[in-house]
């Protein structure tokens, strides 16, 4: 990402206006101006093709009931829940509780997005009604099932009379719980984007071949402790190219084995559930939210939905720690 798109994204201006690639934005401009510009916003930032085409067709559906030409500093709460309401009683054509709950986001992402970049003041979408169904909190694992799987691993590590020792199990398991990367992340690791030069703080370099990612790239704080895990591993597997030497279908294989070893439900250690808990864990433990964020290398926009998942997940913790206390 260039200087420029970072600034539109990360530091928006004072004088409530957008510049992109010689194009600017006020709260003056229509629907349809604003659309073409978040659409290439979304490009930018990575989101997926089909999420885009999905954003896009919900705006352009905005616009048939507002007007494509209507400037957005006009559109109201009012004018949003209306729509809504439009949406599922007035339209005529059925709208699943899913497209329903995707078109809400849809306008949450593209209106906070406008008053996140100072174009509009205020942020219209914040008070529409919400009668979507909430997407389901992830099944991340508790802490208990994280010590369990841990020893399960710690237990392989070591082997015993049955069975070779195998640094692989801990080295991922410890991996995603501390740097909640992705698996896609996880298997374009190579061994130097570890950099143990301060073996008291060393890091992880997340890196993307893809031009269009690079802004996801980041570096992640590892555990002193995993570089002893690590050098197990490179001498027992002795890796050529990327660390893992196998298929991510593989590396679920071993996540799954881990936790029927430890008595866990089937699918509790996914990569996904990982990447939760660890963000948990740094809730918890109190770290900065923007840490958490870009540790995850999520975009703001993108970190709004997660950090109110987070929330959520760390209060039914807390409710259900004190039902069983």
């Amino acid at each position: 990402m260039d200087s420029g798109q970072r600034e539109l994204i990360h530091e928006p201006p004072d004088s409530g206006t957008i510049s992109h690639r010689g194009a600017s934005l006020t709260r003056e401009a229509s629907l349809q101006a604003a659309l073409g510009m978040f659409e290439r916003h979304m490009q930018d930032e990575g989101f997926s093709i089909n999420t885009v085409k999905a954003f896009v067709s919900d705006i352009r559906l905005l616009g048939r009931y507002l007007g494509i030409g209507t400037p957005i500093g006009e559109i109201g709460t009012k004018n949003l829940n209306d729509y809504l309401h439009w949406l599922t009683d007035e339209r005529g054509v059925p709208c699943s509780p899913k497209s329903y709950a995707r078109r809400v986001t849809t306008l949450k992402v593209f209106f906070g997005w406008l008053h996140e970049t100072g174009v509009l003041s205020q942020d219209p979408s914040a008070a529409v009604i919400q009668q979507s169904v909430s997407s389901p909190l992830p099944d991340a694992p508790q802490e208990t099932d994280i010590t369990r799987a841990l020893a399960v691993a710690e237990a392989w590590r070591a082997g015993d009379e049955d069975r070779k020792p195998d640094a692989r199990p801990y080295l991922l398991l410890s991996l995603l719980l501390k740097t909640g990367i992705k698996k896609g992340e996880a298997m374009a690791i190579v061994p130097n984007h570890i950099d143990d030069s301060d073996r008291q703080n060393p890091l992880l370099y997340v890196r993307y071949a893809n031009p269009r990612l690079r802004y996801k790239e980041r570096k992640v704080p590892l555990d002193p402790a995993w570089l002893d895990v690590l050098a197990e591993y490179l001498a027992q597997y002795e890796p050529a190219d990327t660390l893992f030497t196998c298929t991510a279908r593989n590396l679920e294989y071993i996540l799954h084995d881990v936790a029927e070893a430890a008595d866990l439900p089937s699918g509790v250690l996914s990569f996904e559930n990982l990447r939760w808990a660890s963000a948990m864990q740094d809730w918890r433990d109190g770290v900065e939210h923007d840490d958490i964020r870009q540790k995850l290398g999520l975009s703001k926009i993108a970190w709004r939905e997660t950090k109110a998942k987070l929330q959520r997940l760390v209060e039914r913790e807390q409710v259900d720690g004190g039902l069983m206390s």
